[in-house]
């Protein structure tokens, strides 16, 4: 299994964590259920704004997949909060070695 790790910083002043959480809820989630490899998701927030937005995948073929090109899959999810990052959002990518 791979998780791909997006860090972000919600600018507060501009909208409410509870919008962005359902921005995400109502319409990233929808598109990542339709991603071959999908495998869940966890969103974890701050009450600064401090986002950190783990997603799941079977393979690294999978997670890798939705990373190709300059009209890629993620970069039309992170599109969607482009007015309320303070700054670009940055992303990694890890081998899980122990889930529970």
């Amino acid at each position: 299994m791979i998780a791909r790790v997006t860090t972000a910083d919600i600018d507060t002043v501009r909208t409410s964590l509870g919008d962005a959480v359902e921005v995400f809820r109502e319409s990233v989630l929808p598109a990542l259920h339709e991603q071959p490899g999908y495998e869940g998701a966890y969103v974890l927030i701050s009450p600064e704004g401090k986002a950190l937005a783990l997603t799941f995948w079977a393979t690294v073929q999978d997670a890798d997949a939705g990373m190709a090109g300059a009209r890629s899959f993620y970069a039309e999810q992170v599109a969607k909060f482009a007015t309320i990052y303070r700054s670009p959002p940055g992303r990694d990518s890890y081998d899980v070695v122990l889930a529970e």
